[in-house]
């Protein structure tokens, strides 16, 4: 037997699953877009809505960040569960510290693979990460051959590289910390101590889990990661999973406590995001004791590991990284049992993905709700023409050429009071525009640095900040405060376009209606989790960091960058209810204006030929059936863009069996 005889494990296939839903959704969306094009009930605002959800089907992202101190077996994980197709490994996993710096692996189909590195010197600059990725000339790229696994593994080993520096230059970098000497790199004999060469890597390669949409955060120990605020706060804090590697032997350690507590733990508190991973479990193998003896070792690993870390104990899986890998290169069924490998991809499987996909397609569902409802709208504004037409065309039978006549003039005269009086539906535009104008200004970068602003200048002061949680409560309440004006001046728009469409309603007889207004609680609990991630960020380890100016920039910077993304995506939702808006009063208009052409040319055809009433009757019978054909028809596709049978939720949901 040899690995591509193994069982397609759980993580692999629960992403093909999830991969294969969202390819097929994307297919079934684009060809609901298609089929509305051709029945001309595609506005701008629902192909806009379209390509959102399209893209969002096909660009998603799943990321798994791996978090551990040096030398638990951390990236020999990664190996075992990504890499073992290439029969070796990839990541650096040998004794002692392997992963020095930040390593992103994924795909980007722009860019060829390769691996780029930034200079560990660029944390001498303020630039937030985020800033520095915008600046691909500052990185050093290396090409991939991802088909030859020597050369792929050989620049992977990059990632391990180290400098030898002066103890000053290492706490300019801040890898050296006075006041905690136990946490210090050892000096050399020539008084100079290693720090890692790299500030962050990424990794762009076309492997199959990546291609579709996976990403792999590989960080080092408590060092690096508390010298690089942006990695907790932004990075590790928007990972759909995290995984913290503990080895079985030691269980929590002092070190181990310290990143969970001062990284993790507070900002992941959601249920299903964490897994806490015992490696190493092949150490208790012991030939002298049972395997009751053993498990039960293990057993009691577990249960005090998720009693200090305060989880449940489903969440932590006993694993052998390095026999699974050994257990999946060789083909040995039996070993990768033993490794407990199959079963932490099972469990991660299902508690990221299966969360995943109901996120994109609970996010689906409602775009199509609210694609079939514009739709079908339109459709009752065409009907409802049609049949007031057919109700006037039949009044006109037995009729002579002067009633027709008059019949004429008088719709001619309802156009015309029509043309005047939409001036009404273009004050309603302006003043929702001007209300709309305010909130774009409250949700602005402007706005977020002046809410920021007492933060940032505490921040910016010499010395400890040994207020600055007191600050950055001050900073988010400012924030939220933000979030409260919105919302009021949201439902002031509500309550206007609520009064002005019914007052439209009754004079004109559409048949608008006020779609919802975007939920703003998103938003509100994105935010809690960033003051959340930045709050346990400034435990006491991290608090001598604020002594640094370069440092607070860098922790300011990337707080300025995580709440305009945010208030960013809030307001494209409103800008799309925006649209929505105003395109059912274009399509009033549109409407209304065509019904009085058609009404104009049916009795012009009356008048021209008596004869000709009868046929036009059959005609407008004939297009209000067409009509509900056609909704029917719209329905259906509706309903097949969240065809069941493509991939049913529950077959990623976290007690579902393995394939």
């Amino acid at each position: 037997m040899n690995a591509t005889d193994l069982p397609i494990t759980g993580f692999s296939q629960r992403l093909d699953q999830h991969s294969a839903w969202r390819r097929g959704a994307a297919e079934r969306l684009k060809a609901l877009g298609e089929w509305l094009q051709e029945q001309q009930l595609l506005d701008a605002t629902a192909q806009e809505r379209i390509h959102a959800l399209g893209e969002q089907l096909l660009a998603d992202k799943v990321m798994v960040a791996f978090v551990a101190e040096f030398s638990r077996g951390k990236s020999e994980l990664i190996n075992a569960v990504f890499f073992a197709g290439y029969g070796r490994r990839i990541m650096p996993a040998s004794a002692g510290r392997t992963t020095m710096c930040p390593t992103e692996l994924g795909w980007e189909p722009a860019l060829p693979p390769c691996l780029r590195l930034l200079p560990i010197e660029s944390r001498l600059q303020p630039q937030a990460l985020m800033e520095w990725r915008l600046a691909p000339e500052q990185w050093r790229r290396v090409d991939l051959d991802v088909n030859d696994a020597d050369q792929l593994a050989s620049a992977m080993e990059m990632v391990s590289e180290v400098r030898r520096v002066s103890v000053q230059e290492a706490r300019m970098l801040g890898f050296w910390h006075d006041e905690r000497p136990e946490d210090n790199p050892p000096r050399g004999a020539d008084g100079l101590v290693e720090v890692p060469r790299w500030r962050h890597a990424l990794i762009n390669m076309a492997h199959p889990l990546l291609r579709q949409g996976l990403v792999v955060l590989d960080t080092p120990g408590l060092n690096a990661i508390g010298a690089e605020p942006e990695l907790t706060v932004n990075l590790i804090a928007q990972a759909q999973a995290v995984v913290f590697v503990l080895g079985a032997d030691t269980g929590v350690t002092r070190s181990d406590l310290a990143i969970w507590r001062e990284h993790l733990a507070p900002a992941h508190g959601a249920a299903g995001t964490q897994l806490v991973v015992l490696n190493k479990i092949d150490t208790l193998w012991d030939e002298l004791s049972q395997p009751r003896q053993i498990e039960a070792q293990i057993q009691r690993q577990r249960t005090d590991t998720a009693r200090t870390l305060e989880v449940g104990e489903n969440q932590v899986l006993a694993l052998s990284a390095q026999k699974g890998l050994l257990a999946k290169v060789r083909g040995d069924a039996a070993l990768l049992r033993a490794s407990g490998l199959a079963e932490f991809e099972r469990e991660l499987g299902g508690r990221v993905l299966g969360a995943r996909h109901r996120v994109l397609e609970a996010a689906l569902q409602h775009g199509v709700q609210r694609l079939q409802a514009d739709a079908t709208r339109v459709l009752g504004v065409q009907r409802r023409a049609l049949v007031d037409q057919l109700l006037e065309l039949k009044g006109l039978r037995g009729k002579n050429h002067a009633m027709i006549r008059h019949m004429r003039r008088r719709v001619e005269q309802e156009k015309q009071a029509f043309d005047r009086g939409s001036a009404s539906v273009l004050a309603v535009r302006s003043v929702h525009v001007k209300l709309l104008r305010e909130v774009f200004s409250l949700l602005s970068g402007r706005s977020i640095k002046r809410e920021l602003a007492d933060l940032s200048a505490a921040l910016g002061e010499s010395g400890l900040k040994l207020g600055a949680r007191k600050v950055y409560a001050q900073g988010f309440d400012g924030l939220r405060s933000v979030v409260d004006r919105v919302r009021a001046r949201m439902d002031e728009i509500q309550a206007m376009l609520d009064t002005s469409f019914a007052r439209l309603n009754t004079e004109h007889g559409f048949a608008l209606q006020v779609p919802a207004a975007p939920d703003l609680e998103q938003l509100e609990r994105d935010l809690a989790t960033v003051e959340r991630s930045h709050v346990q960020y400034l435990g006491m380890g991290n608090m001598m960091q604020l002594v640094r100016p370069e440092f607070c920039e860098r922790l300011t910077r990337a707080l300025y960058s995580r709440v305009r993304a945010i208030f960013e995506t809030a307001l494209g939702e409103i800008e799309l209810w925006n649209k929505s808006i105003s395109g059912q009063l274009d399509v009033e208009l549109r409407e209304r204006r065509r019904a009085f052409t058609r009404r104009i040319e049916a009795i012009q055809r009356v008048q021209d030929a008596a004869g000709d009433l009868g046929a036009r009757l059959q005609e407008l019978e004939a297009q209000v059936r067409e009509l509900g054909t056609t909704e029917d028809r719209l329905a259906l596709l509706a309903s097949r863009v969240m065809a069941p049978e493509a991939q049913p939720t529950e077959a990623l949901a976290l007690e579902a069996e393995p394939g």
